[in-house]
């Protein structure tokens, strides 16, 4: 029977490396824009599927759209539910960021969604999968779990206070700042600037774990300044900021 190796997660490994990696936050949900950009260089691009126009087959069109290219998909469910996790693995996903993650509890409930009993609680069906190349990679269940990458997103005010505990959970690889949810719930909508302080903190707090950081900041210095403060993996820019800003260029060419 023929058999197929089990992908390789280079942004696992990356991370592992201490490498800086520099992403593209996709809201668009188009697989023929994803497949744009994954020529462009960046590092990782997020399908968003909590704020995108995203369904499980978008998700797919999507993940086949960049396979072989060279850049890594992340995939945001829109929740932090182990059936979704379970959906989205099946799909072929590697890297999670997993949204709204406030406890230590809510952690360690998605390090079991990820893994396969007796560990964790997913479901098994790489066999018809294809995360599992539909029964075509060898020791699918028993091997999965070293190319999955679990990132975790903490995003609120009882995110922030239980940092710690958070980033402490064994089985997690990464803790991503959502500096605009934080912001909001730190009494500053709209205003991630006013929080740089707390962002600061988080980042020292997840380093002393032993944690990969990411964050999003579209504007370029404060990319630059996560850099510097420890950070492993920034979005630095998103398609439909970019489409809005890039239209709005090409028609001032022709203002009065």
């Amino acid at each position: 029977m023929t058999s197929v190796a089990l992908p390789h997660n280079e942004f696992k490994a990356a991370l592992k490396e201490g490498r800086q990696l520099k992403g593209l936050w996709i809201a668009m949900g188009s697989a023929t824009s994803i497949e744009i950009a994954a020529e462009i260089g960046y590092d990782w691009l997020l399908i968003d599927g909590e704020h995108g126009p995203n369904d499980l087959n978008t998700i797919l069109d999507q993940l086949r759209a960049v396979h072989g290219y060279p850049t890594v998909p992340i995939v945001r469910p829109p929740h932090a539910d182990p059936v979704l996790v379970k959906q989205v693995l099946d799909l072929g996903a590697q890297t999670l960021l997993l949204p709204m993650i406030n406890t230590r509890e809510e952690a360690e409930l998605m390090v079991k969604a990820i893994n396969y009993a007796p560990e964790g609680i997913r479901g098994v069906g790489g066999v018809i999968a294809r995360s599992g190349r539909w029964g075509l990679i060898p020791n699918y269940m028993r091997d999965a779990k070293k190319e999955l990458c679990l990132i975790l997103q903490v995003e609120s005010q009882e995110g922030l206070d239980n940092i710690d505990e958070i980033a402490s959970v064994e089985g997690v690889d990464a803790i991503f700042i959502g500096p605009a949810d934080l912001s909001a719930s730190l009494g500053h909508p709209d205003d991630a600037g006013a929080i740089q302080d707390q962002v600061k903190y988080a980042f020292d707090r997840i380093k002393a774990h032993g944690k990969a950081i990411g964050s999003l900041a579209f504007d370029p210095a404060t990319a630059k300044k996560y850099f510097e403060w420890g950070a492993s993996f920034v979005a630095v820019a998103g398609d439909t900021d970019v489409y809005v800003r890039g239209l709005k260029a090409e028609l001032a060419h022709y203002a009065d």
